[in-house]
C-alpha cells in the first residue's frame, strides 16, 4: 500500500453525479481526487437514457432541484458543445382518456405555479408536434423544459474539464475504507491501491451509495430499482420529443417492488428509438426478462404505431439507486463530520447531476448552498434495517 498527496475532497464514483460533483468542486478551486472501482460511467450513468424531465415530478424539493439543474444544464450544452448531444427537445405527456387528462391537467397547474414551463395540448393538436402518434388520445401536456443528453458522454465530458481544472481521476481503484480521525471526522480514504488524505469524501457510488456510507460506519438504505430500455434500429426523426404517457409519473412515484412498464418513448440524433422505462425491485438480477421487453414494446406501439414494423436492435438494462421516499441523498452527514453524500437519484440522476455537484461544491467551500438541503438529509431514515433486503452485486 502506498500513501498518495492530499485532497480537499475526494470524489467515490465515476458516473455523471460524481463528475458533476468533481466538476464544480474544482471550478471552485479544491483539490479533488475521483475514485471508481471501473470505468467512467460505468453503472447506472452507461444504462441510462439521458433524461432531464421537470415533467414527472410534483412540487416540492425534487423539482425545485429539477429546474435549477435544467438551467446548469443548458449552460453546460453551450460549454461541451454538442459533444454531449443535449438536446431541448421538450416533453410530451399524453393521456388516453378524460379521466387521465383531469388528472395531468391538475398536475401542470400545480407544476406552473412551481416555475415550470407547461401547455396544455388538446387532442386535436396532438398530432401536429407528433405526426405519429395513436389516433384517439383525449390531449396532452407539453413541457418546454425537458431535454435529453448522451449520459455516458455527459460523464466523460464533466471529468474531462474537473481534469482540466486540476482533479484527478482514479478508475480501476476499489474504495475499502473511510478513515476518521478520534474526534469522528473524515481523515480520507483507503483503496486497494493505497492511502488518500482527504478532510472530505462525497458518496455519489450510486447503487452502491449504501456500501460506501456503511464503510463511514452511518446507514443509508439505498436498494437496486432495475429498469430495461429497448434501441431500436435507426430510423427518420418519427419522434420528436420525449414522449410518454401520464401513468409514467405514477410508476416513478411508486414504492413497490413489483414490476411496473410505461413507455416513454424518445428519438436521438443518432437514428434509434429509445423505449423505456420499467421499474421492479429484483435485487442486482441481471437476468434478461422477456416478458418486460414485450411489454415496453407493446406500449410503445400503442402510442407510436409506426413502431410496430421497427427492428429492436438490442436491449440493456441497468439499477436505479432507489431510496424509500424517492428523493436522493444530498449534502453533509451531520453523523460523521467531513462526509457528504450525492446519491440516492433513482432515474432522475442524470438529470439532478448538476444541481447536485453544484450545491455539494457550495458546501465543500463553505458556501451558502443557496438551497434547502434538509429534505435531502441523509439521516432521515430510521437506525434499523431496510426493506427488502436486495442481495448485493
Amino acid at each position: 500500500m502506498i500513501n498518495r498527496p492530499s485532497f480537499d475532497a475526494v470524489v467515490v464514483g465515476a458516473g455523471v453525479v460524481g463528475a458533476a460533483c468533481a466538476h464544480y468542486a474544482a471550478r471552485a478551486g479544491l483539490r479533488v481526487a475521483v475514485v471508481d472501482r471501473g470505468p467512467v460511467a460505468g453503472g447506472t450513468t452507461g444504462a441510462g437514457e439521458g433524461n432531464l424531465l421537470v415533467s414527472d415530478k410534483e412540487p416540492g424539493p425534487e423539482l425545485d432541484l429539477a429546474l435549477l439543474s435544467a438551467g446548469l444544464w443548458r449552460e453546460l450544452a453551450e460549454e461541451f458543445g454538442a459533444a454531449v448531444e443535449y438536446e431541448p427537445k421538450g416533453g410530451l405527456v399524453v393521456a388516453s382518456g378524460e379521466a387521465g387528462l383531469a388528472g395531468l391537467r391538475a398536475l401542470a397547474e400545480q407544476q406552473a405555479k412551481a416555475g415550470v414551463d407547461t401547455e396544455e395540448i388538446p387532442a386535436g393538436r396532438l398530432r401536429e408536434l407528433e405526426p405519429h402518434l395513436a389516433p384517439g388520445l383525449a390531449g396532452g401536456v407539453r413541457y418546454r423544459q425537458d431535454a435529453q443528453v448522451q449520459p455516458a458522454l455527459a460523464a466523460a465530458h464533466l471529468l474531462r474539464a474537473a481534469r482540466a481544472a486540476g482533479a484527478e481521476v482514479r478508475l480501476g481503484e476499489r474504495l475499502t475504507a473511510v478513515r476518521t480521525g478520534p474526534d469522528g471526522a473524515v481523515r480520507g480514504v483507503a483503496t486497494d491501491v493505497g492511502e488518500i488524505a482527504a478532510p472530505a469524501v462525497v458518496n455519489a457510488a450510486g447503487t452502491w451509495g449504501g456500501e460506501i456510507a456503511a464503510l463511514a460506519g452511518v446507514r443509508l438504505p439505498v436498494l437496486p430499482r432495475r429498469g430495461f430500455v429497448l434501441v431500436t434500429e435507426p430510423l427518420p426523426r418519427i419522434v420528436r420529443h420525449k414522449v410518454y404517457a401520464a401513468d409514467y409519473v405514477a410508476d416513478v412515484a411508486s414504492g413497490s417492488a413489483a414490476l411496473q412498464t410505461s413507455a416513454v418513448v424518445e428519438g436521438t440524433p443518432a437514428g434509434p428509438v429509445l423505449i423505456g422505462a420499467s421499474r421492479e425491485r429484483v435485487g442486482f438480477d441481471r437476468t434478461l426478462s422477456v416478458e418486460v421487453l414485450r411489454r415496453l414494446a407493446a406500449q410503445a406501439a400503442a402510442l407510436f404505431p409506426v413502431l410496430r414494423e421497427v427492428a429492436v436492435q438490442r436491449a440493456y438494462r441497468g439499477f436505479r439507486p432507489y431510496l424509500p421516499d424517492h428523493l436522493p441523498a444530498i449534502g453533509a452527514d451531520p453523523r460523521v463530520p467531513g462526509l457528504y453524500h450525492a446519491c440516492g437519484h433513482e432515474g432522475a440522476g442524470i438529470g439532478l447531476a448538476p444541481a447536485t455537484g453544484l450545491l455539494i461544491a457550495r458546501q465543500l467551500t463553505g458556501a451558502d448552498p443557496g438551497a434547502d438541503l434538509a429534505p435531502f438529509r441523509a439521516d432521515r431514515f430510521p437506525d434499523g434495517p431496510a426493506d427488502d433486503q436486495e442481495d448485493e452485486a
